[in-house]
């Protein structure tokens, strides 16, 4: 098993709660380290025969940091089948990466660790949104649960802070310091086995731009411009922080799947509390004197984040898109097999009206959508869950985070 995920999200806490016996070593000793790139198959082979009458797995931590190892993996696994031998731990997946020997395809399972999530944070189940969406289109209003109350400053707290576990729980200054401690970590020591950076100063640049830019079209000629950077540059740059987990580009939705990857991606900012840090914002940024559009660029990343978390989950395998056509807009568009979506707006307010529901309505009887079943979202701030007519449901922010154990 290969767990990946960004640095300090928690994989090797996680592992260490769910495996009661193994054997732990972690590529960050410089030993162990120099020791598997001088002879790799060699370790690994003595490593897996001194386990082998136990049956305890062997937990290899911070494995991007030798990614030439898969060969050894490979030909070990090969020649022993036996299941769950290996558990590794790294903050970009090693089989995707240039130096990888072998993908190992077939023979290893990749899950993706996050930081937490609303649900996890506040002690409630998963969120299964989507699920009543695809069980109940017409009507899923009904069997969705009771949405907890909670209020805007809660609400800006909770994106403010993000969900690293380490990170959250500090004060606004302590945050801002660890996170950009954070960032330079990930500069230094993951992104060398990813890709070659040539300028680390760049990439840092980069990584606050992109910050300020979340929930935004990636528009790359405007980051060439600000950095003084080549395009090649910015989208291998790009690459790189998407591989380690700190951003993603959201493909544009359209009703012909094969032009989906061609329109200009949304960029989001993977941790709403990195982003914020590294802004320089903390919740009293957000009282009733500031940039509307800022928090809501903020509120739009968080959902998304959200509904991506929640993915694993469901019992459909849903897909997540964004769709823009002039000035009509949909900020998330999920959409699962058998035409069936579901359509998210923002509203960083804790009021909502039937004009809210204007790019869902036009989406939905006279755009692209008019051939799906789709269900319509304004998630706002509010604490009522509201029907404004067949498949237009005003949805409390906190639905993300009320779903029962």
């Amino acid at each position: 098993m290969n767990i990946v995920g960004p640095r300090q999200a928690g994989k090797t806490t996680l592992v260490r709660d769910l495996i009661d016996s193994a054997f732990y070593t972690t590529l960050d000793d410089d030993a162990v380290r120099e020791a598997l790139e001088a002879d790799a198959y060699g370790q690994l082979l003595l490593l897996s025969e001194q386990t082998r009458s136990s049956g305890h797995p062997i937990v290899l931590d911070e494995v991007q940091r030798v990614p030439e190892i898969t060969l050894a993996l490979k030909r070990i696994v090969d020649a022993d089948r036996r299941p769950g031998q290996y558990v590794l731990t790294g903050s970009s997946d090693i089989f995707t990466t240039a130096a990888a020997y072998d993908s190992l395809a077939g023979r290893v399972m990749t899950l993706t660790l996050r930081p937490f999530s609303a649900a996890e944070i506040a002690g409630a189940a998963p969120c299964t949104l989507l699920d009543a969406v695809a069980t109940h289109p017409a009507d899923c209003l009904d069997v969705l649960p009771k949405p907890r109350t909670f209020t805007r400053a809660q609400a800006i707290d909770l994106i403010v802070r993000g969900g690293f576990p380490e990170i959250r729980g500090l004060s606004d200054p302590d945050r801002m310091d660890r996170y950009r401690s954070y960032l330079d970590s990930i500069v230094e020591r993951d992104v060398a086995p990813v890709a070659k950076v040539r300028k680390p100063d760049m990439l840092r640049r980069l990584i606050d731009q992109l910050a300020a830019r979340t929930a935004e079209e990636l528009n790359v000629a405007a980051l060439c411009q600000v950095l003084g950077a080549r395009k090649e540059t910015v989208n291998d740059y790009l690459d790189i922080l998407s591989r380690l987990g700190l951003v993603h580009r959201l493909g544009a939705w359209t009703s012909s799947g094969a032009k989906r990857e061609i329109k200009a991606p949304k960029l989001h900012f993977l941790d709403t509390g990195c982003a914020t840090a590294l802004r320089g914002e903390d919740s009293g940024s957000f009282g009733l004197d500031a940039d509307p559009t800022a928090f809501g660029h903020l509120l739009e990343s968080f959902v998304f984040i959200e509904l991506e978390k929640s993915l694993p989950f469901l019992s459909k395998r849903w897909r997540l898109y964004h769709w823009r056509l002039d000035t009509r807009e949909i900020d998330i568009v999920a959409e699962a097999p058998g035409k069936l979506l579901a359509l998210f707006e923002m509203k960083a307010s804790s009021t909502v009206g039937v004009q809210d529901f204007r790019h869902i309505d036009w989406f939905r009887n006279e755009g692209p959508g008019r051939d799906y079943r789709a269900t319509g979202f304004v998630v706002y701030l509010g604490s009522q869950l509201l029907s404004f007519g067949p498949g237009r449901i005003a949805l409390p922010l906190s639905m993300l985070w009320s779903f029962k154990l």
